[in-house]
């Protein structure tokens, strides 16, 4: 049976809603939608590619008005007017919103490492202002119904065949994955003849390399480096600098829902996102590097 991610994806999207609009969150509930609830309605469409193992499956979320509005709005402290229709900055503020969505749902599904589904990575395809058309065309569209503290707020996702024995929970397809059209296979090479590889990526990169580059490889695991995570920069005058004081406010380049970079030996590897855990401050990886780029980015490869 295939693996399930029907709880990761509603932890995930309630989880990373709540970080963002501060809004005590939850998906009450999921079902099949029924597109003529939103006849009158625009919807914030981002199309996301995700990228398994052995396949690669194409999801698009649509966030329509009532809940779009009400996400800029929040993300902006409830601050001004609510408005009535999805504009280029309401639209912005979601595409935002779906994108970090996506990036904690490929941290969780990779900290489980599921056998079937290997290690995931995704991709923003882009975001539109769509209607009701493009909305009744889609196939296999579910609705997961968010509480936001007492808001009743839907968001859409439609999700290609390809991916719904692994999220039986909220399709009802328990279809063995075997039986559901799979990614093209890889020409022969090389990499054909490779092991297969495991949810453990540093186990992906040994079984690619010969014995000797793995022997080698070993004598490096307990280098100690420096990791750090870089909030902003911005470049000063040395004039300027000198005239600081304490109680000075230094104003940054990076905006605040932009992602932190994250470095090792002043090399940046990945972006993530501050955590509390336990009082002290963490970080959740949103993307990474693959093994082999990240020994070449910080000069091991």
């Amino acid at each position: 049976m295939a693996s399930d991610l029907s709880n990761i994806i509603k932890d995930e999207l309630a989880n990373t809603l709540e970080q963002l609009l501060s809004k005590t969150s939850k998906v009450e509930e999921t079902s099949e939608a029924d597109a003529s609830e939103f006849e009158t309605s625009q919807s914030v469409e981002v199309k996301v590619k995700f990228e398994f193992k052995d396949i690669t499956s194409s999801w698009v979320f649509f966030v329509p008005t009532i809940t779009a509005t009400k996400f800029e709005y929040f993300m902006l402290g409830g601050m001004g007017d609510l408005k009535e229709h999805i504009d280029d900055e309401i639209t912005d503020a979601v595409s935002e919103i779906i994108s970090n969505v996506c990036g904690s749902i490929s941290t969780a599904v990779n900290a489980q490492g599921f056998d079937d589904l290997g290690s995931v990575k995704f991709e923003s395809e882009g975001n539109e202002i769509v209607d009701y058309a493009k909305l009744s065309e889609a196939s296999n569209v579910y609705k997961f119904q968010l509480s936001l503290d007492d808001e009743k707020l839907p968001v859409l996702v439609a999700f290609d065949e390809i991916v719904l024995p692994f999220i039986s929970t909220i399709s009802g397809n328990t279809q063995a994955p075997e039986a559901v059209s799979a990614a093209p296979a890889a020409s022969t090479s090389s990499v054909a003849s490779a092991p297969m590889a495991t949810s453990d990526n540093t186990s992906n990169l040994l079984a690619l390399l010969g014995e000797e580059s793995v022997d080698n490889l070993k004598l490096l695991f307990n280098i100690k480096l420096k990791l750090s995570v870089r909030l902003g920069t911005k470049l000063f005058l040395l004039k300027d600098i000198l005239r600081w004081d304490i109680g000075e406010i230094i104003e940054l380049e990076q905006m605040v829902n932009e992602p932190l970079e994250i470095l090792v030996n002043g090399i940046k590897i990945g972006e993530g996102e501050a955590v509390i855990v336990e009082g002290k401050f963490g970080l959740k990886i949103r993307n990474i590097g693959n093994d082999s780029s990240v020994l070449s980015q910080i000069g091991l490869g």
